[in-house]
């Protein structure tokens, strides 16, 4: 009986373990990149929206974060256990709703502050190509894909109608993934080469003969010139 017990907590465990996004894909210690919340009208959130009501600025702001979970989901299926394509799909499962709503609002906007319906077009049409552009990450593309996998995540469980509230909650955490590539926070480590000094022969041509066959009389007894020692530290000590 007590081994009938133990085998079936070893199954629900296992079983939610594999439910369960690992928190830990790539660092010991990731960065704590979380931040204050936002409304969307600061610098650097959002696509600039002139003139935008608080509906208007927080309907860019939850399209913006529908944007980076979509990137994330094509950007971050090398490590599967993000799930960031699941947490998508079920994003604009549930969120679906709210998520249409905040395009209908932004297309008003356009429509309102542009010229004509054609300018009002071409200005949401730029408007979306902006907003994915700056939601790419490439050199700080495991800080961006393990941020979105956890907002993703939230999303999943966050109640319908408040993914506008958890884009305010989360979106500067979300910049912040992109903006540095942070590593490895427990143990800091050189980056790039060994931290010892290297040294190489002077490769001057005249210094040579047409056999490589060093002269002596041109540039004197062959010696190794040190390079410079590289600086402690690097990407994964920041």
């Amino acid at each position: 009986m007590r081994n009938g017990f133990l085998a079936g907590a070893a199954a629900l465990v296992f079983g939610m373990a594999l439910a369960t996004p690992a928190s830990a894909q790539f660092f010991l210690k990731s960065r704590d990149l979380s931040d204050r919340p936002t409304k969307g009208a600061e610098a650097g959130i959002v696509q600039p929206l002139p003139g935008a009501t608080a509906a208007e600025e927080r309907a860019g702001l939850a399209w913006t974060l529908r944007a980076a979970l979509n990137v994330a989901a094509l950007q971050c299926q090398f490590e599967p256990t993000l799930v960031t394509v699941d947490n998508y799909n079920a994003t604009l499962k549930d969120h679906g709703p709210e998520l249409k709503s905040s395009f209908d609002t932004l297309t008003k906007y356009f429509a309102r502050t542009a010229k004509t319906p054609k300018a009002g077009q071409a200005a949401l049409d730029q408007f979306g190509t902006r907003t994915y552009s700056s939601v790419t990450a490439v050199y700080s593309q495991i800080n961006f894909c393990q941020t979105a996998s956890s907002i993703g995540s939230e999303a999943v469980f966050t109640p319908r109608g408040d993914f506008g509230n958890l884009a305010e909650r989360r979106m500067r955490e979300l910049r912040n993934s992109i903006a540095t590539p942070w590593g490895e926070q427990m143990f800091s480590r050189y980056i790039g080469r060994d931290p010892y000094p290297v040294a190489i022969p002077r490769l001057d041509a005249i210094c040579w003969d047409k056999k490589y066959r060093w002269q002596e009389k041109q540039c004197g007894p062959q010696t190794l010139q040190p390079i410079s020692q590289p600086v402690a530290g690097g990407i994964a000590a920041r």
